[in-house]
């Protein structure tokens, strides 16, 4: 698929119908981002400039002609752009289906400011906003942009109940009427720690639940906590950042209280370690998993620092973070307070991921994880090469043999209006079917577009639903529609049934009418009440569905009980160029001393030699011909590892035709290896009962 213009770090979201948007990116460059052979447009990568483009990407089923115009990227800045530049931009869905598009570069840089800070930046920093559609709305100037200084590149932003949305950048946070540009500020962040780029934080909000009447509370972790001068500005960092240790501070913020008190940030646990870098997933059971980043440093490269004078005397080639952590990490939001971290039974990956990273959740649970690249262009000699290979993580719940097998899973979705039904057969748990009714969640998961560490438009909603419990161990879930479209906008999302914590393959649902504008909504309906049958059980063994955390620890910090394997996946996925991951989203691809007591945090997670080789910080070898890695002999467990994705035979060129994922444990369909792709599109109205079992 040909993307004409430069996505390099672009923004992107979902559109109602189910289309794929990204919005901006680089200019037309050279070797080394220096200017175009021709202006616009440069002959040897071969693309225009991207700085206000937008490009659309429509779903195609499999009996449409892939080599179409209409399953094809649309990319025409002729006939469709931004109004400004933007690069690095934010971009977040509206309740009628529009995009808000905030901020970004208008040129390269390491943040949006000068020395000393002369804010405005004209040739740095777009200061405003606009909307996709535009329907008439020109540009509007943006306070907060000036207020937060440079530091608000991939600011963080989220639709509220209220209508009006969380936007978060530099130390600063404010509540955001979008239509009449008022902002309401909130408390600065605690301990002056940035989330956004190039500090890059995990940030997600968190499941939206029946429980918590689906009012929003967004967490953020990680970052980094460095003095203001330090950041520098458009051309490096005034610090040797690899030498500064990121934050592992983790904050709560509810911006729309319900008791009606002032919204302010409330410490939670802290990370297992600091990351830089690091990524939210929002997994089907409603735990966040953490990936990726770096003990210390930030985003972004760099030829010198402030302190660093020559490029040849950069410790880590053009990296600005160390340490790469490879080992990721759960967060329930739901356990209780100094007990919602945990390892159970994850392993190290071996890949750095940092810098250009991204990770995506898939419609089996799984998460896929690509990208890094740290370095101007493609670099594969230095210390952190740039990255081709992807991986799939498989968390812990495939440690379940058995997962639920739910029927009756409509295509759409509504706000409000009847009910639906959806039926669990017994054959798809074990134990008491009353516990199992009980402790059974429906949820929409939306993995949004991902780039850089960051998820935008990534949510989770359960749905309200109730419950029958036939005799012979089936259940039947009542489930209300979505609630409004300022919970969770429409457009696509994965809906997945979740039974004792094991969730069905997500079925991909078009939640709203497929179009912009106001979304019809309707009173919810009356669920019937619940109906239990004390003798009916499931048809599983109990061994089938245990997700294997049971004794794992989980809510411990402790983690030396893990046992799981993990391996490289081989993808074609680097820097922010837009790859479609299943249907879930986009893959986009001086002089100033630092704070006393600040030191670099200690490489123990994953550790490499100036060579590039793995060093004794990484537990586990390669198993000889597997391409897969592990304890030294502890393989009890194929959960909470990484596998990898196979070429059809080893002489196979890496590419599109010849790229499968038939190593991992289970897929949406049965997996045919001489079937073409199009045998797995989750489009297709007729769908394949899923075997189940690992294979």
């Amino acid at each position: 698929m040909d993307v004409a213009s430069n996505v390099f770090c672009a923004s992107g979201m979902h559109l109602p119908n189910g289309s794929y948007v990204t919005f901006g990116g680089n200019s037309a460059v050279s070797r080394g981002g220096g200017p175009a052979s021709g202006g616009n447009w440069d002959a040897e990568y071969q693309d225009f400039d991207g700085s206000t483009a937008i490009r659309v990407l429509n779903p195609c089923r499999s009996a449409d002609n892939f080599a179409s115009a209409q399953c094809q990227w649309f990319d025409n800045a002729a006939v469709l752009s931004m109004q400004k530049k933007r690069w690095y931009s934010t971009a977040e869905a509206l309740a009628d289906g529009s995009i808000v598009l905030i901020g970004g570069f208008v040129g390269g840089g390491y943040i949006n400011r000068n020395t000393p800070d002369t804010t405005p930046v004209p040739e740095a920093a777009e200061n405003s906003f606009e909307f996709y559609p535009a329907n008439g709305r020109g540009v509007t100037a943006m306070n907060f942009l000036f207020v937060t200084g440079g530091l608000n590149a991939y600011a963080h932003a989220f639709l509220l109940n209220s209508g009006k949305m969380l936007v978060q950048a530099n130390v600063s946070t404010m509540i955001w009427d979008y239509n009449n540009n008022i902002e309401n500020y909130l408390p600065n962040m605690p301990g002056n720690v940035v989330r956004v780029y190039p500090a890059s934080g995990a940030v997600a909000m968190l499941p939206l639940t029946p429980a918590n009447n689906w009012n929003p509370t967004v967490l953020f972790c990680g970052g980094n906590d460095m003095s203001e001068p330090d950041w520098g500005n458009y051309s490096f960092p005034a610090i040797n950042t690899w030498e500064y240790a990121a934050s592992k501070d983790c904050q709560r913020l509810t911006p729309e209280p319900l008791d009606g008190s002032a919204p302010a940030y409330e410490a939670d646990d802290d990370m297992l370690e600091g990351r830089s870098m690091g990524q939210f997933i929002i997994l089907p059971d409603g735990k966040l998993l953490v990936v990726n980043g770096a003990l210390n440093g930030t985003a972004g490269y760099a030829h010198t620092t402030g302190q660093t004078f020559v490029e040849s005397q950069m410790p880590f080639g053009m990296s600005l973070a160390s340490g790469p952590v490879g080992t990721p990490a759960i967060y329930d939001p739901n356990a209780p307070k100094g007990r919602r971290w945990s390892r159970p039974n994850f392993d190290t990956s071996p890949i750095a991921r940092m810098y250009h990273s991204s990770a995506i959740l898939l419609p089996d649970g799984s998460v896929l994880i690509a990208g890094s690249n740290p370095n101007v262009d493609v670099n594969t000699t230095t210390y952190f090469n740039t990255e081709y290979r992807a991986e799939i993580f498989y968390p812990h719940y495939f440690n379940a043999a058995t997962r639920p097998t739910p029927s009756g899973v409509p295509n759409t979705i509504s706000y409000g209006g009847p009910s639906f039904d959806i039926t669990i057969p017994a054959s798809s748990y074990s134990g008491s079917s009353n516990a199992a009714a009980a402790n059974t969640t429906v949820a929409l998961v939306r993995g949004g577009f991902t780039t850089h560490a960051m998820n935008m438009g990534q949510r989770y909603v359960q749905l309200n639903n109730t419950y029958t419990v036939q005799t012979n161990g089936t259940i039947v879930l009542h489930v209300a529609q979505a609630p409004n479209p300022n919970i969770i906008q429409p457009g696509p999302a994965l809906l997945f049934v979740v039974v004792n914590g094991i969730p069905s393959n997500g079925t991909m649902v078009l939640i709203g009418t497929g179009n912009f504008g106001v979304q019809p909504t309707s009173p919810p309906a009356v669920l019937p009440v619940n109906i239990l049958v004390d003798s009916a059980k499931g048809g599983a063994s109990d061994a089938s569905t245990d997700d294997g955390t049971s004794g794992s620890g989980n809510g411990s910090k402790d983690d030396s009980g893990s046992n799981s394997h993990l391996g490289a996946i081989i993808g074609g996925a680097v820097g922010a160029v837009a790859v479609l991951a299943l249907l879930a989203g986009a893959i986009a691809f001086f002089i100033r001393r630092r704070k006393n007591g600040m030191r670099a945090a200690d490489s123990t997670s994953y550790a490499m030699t100036a060579g590039g080789q793995m060093g004794t910080g990484y537990r586990g070898a390669p198993v000889p011909g597997s391409g897969v890695y592990g304890h030294g002999g502890n393989s009890g467990s194929v959960a909470s590892s990484f596998a990898p994705l196979h070429r059809q035979t080893d002489s196979d060129p890496w590419n599109g035709s010849t790229t499968n994922l038939a190593q991992g444990p289970y897929r949406d369909e049965p997996f045919d290896p001489k079937a073409s792709v199009d045998s797995f599109d989750p489009y297709a109205s007729v769908k394949v009962v899923p075997n189940l079992a690992y294979r």
